[in-house]
């Protein structure tokens, strides 16, 4: 088998589905298909899923830069498609009265959806040691990649925009961090649930399927002869 052949084959078949699932994150991220009902002052998302799915299939590279692009759609989204109230916690060209983003909205916007990628493979590469149970490792690693996306944005909320986001979103009845805690309850916990399904029930399958498909290099004629003479 010629390895240079099985390389480029396997470039190939990465740029295909990286550019599959790039467009997948690019339709929920500037579509409703992408938004769920949420019961929170922050939309719950599907944005996620993609990243997770590209981490599973395609490893943490791959994860952590379809991450980065989950981050730049986002910031595009809340800079020039749809600002809203909350859009300067994810990029500091936007001003809602006194309030301002800033560097902070970078870090909030980007970091914990690069980490989405990276948590996921790494808590599915120690699963795997541990219960060699690829659809289960696959379910725990989506869980936990999604929940390193809400749990970092809501610090980054609370470390740079506490006060502002308090202001706008609550009622005065519960402290931030008792705030904080419920868009855990009503985003956090649906969206995690979501990733760790697709982790399991989409990136697996697919991932051995396409894999035992088309990473197999055909043998040439002649090797295929010698093969049934031996």
């Amino acid at each position: 088998m010629s390895t240079t052949k099985k390389t480029k084959r396997e470039q190939i078949l990465f740029l295909c589905q990286f550019s599959i699932l790039l467009a997948i994150e690019i339709i929920v991220c500037f579509t409703p298909l992408g938004t769920l009902p949420s019961l929170g002052m922050l939309s719950a998302t599907l944005s996620h899923v993609p990243v997770i799915i590209t981490a599973v299939i395609l490893g943490m590279k791959a994860g952590a830069l379809m991450g980065f692009a989950f981050g730049a759609c986002s910031f595009i989204y809340w800079t020039f498609v749809a600002p809203g109230a909350f859009s300067f916690i994810y990029t500091p060209f936007y001003t809602l009265g006194e309030y301002q983003g800033n560097f902070g909205s970078l870090l909030i916007c980007f970091v914990p959806r690069i980490l989405i990628g990276v948590v996921t493979v790494l808590v599915m590469k120690g699963l795997m040691k541990l219960i060699k149970n690829e659809f289960a490792a696959a379910a725990i690693a989506g869980v936990c990649g999604t929940l390193t996306n809400t749990l970092l944005v809501l610090l980054g909320i609370y470390v740079f925009f506490g006060n502002e986001y308090y202001a706008l979103a609550s009622d005065g009845s519960r402290t931030l961090l008792a705030f904080l805690g419920v868009v855990v309850l009503t985003n956090g916990l649906p969206e995690a649930v979501i990733g760790g399904v697709a982790a399991s029930a989409i990136a697996v399958p697919v991932k051995r399927a396409v894999g035992k498909r088309y990473l197999k290099v055909p043998a040439k004629p002649q090797e295929q002869k010698d093969t049934e003479n031996q």
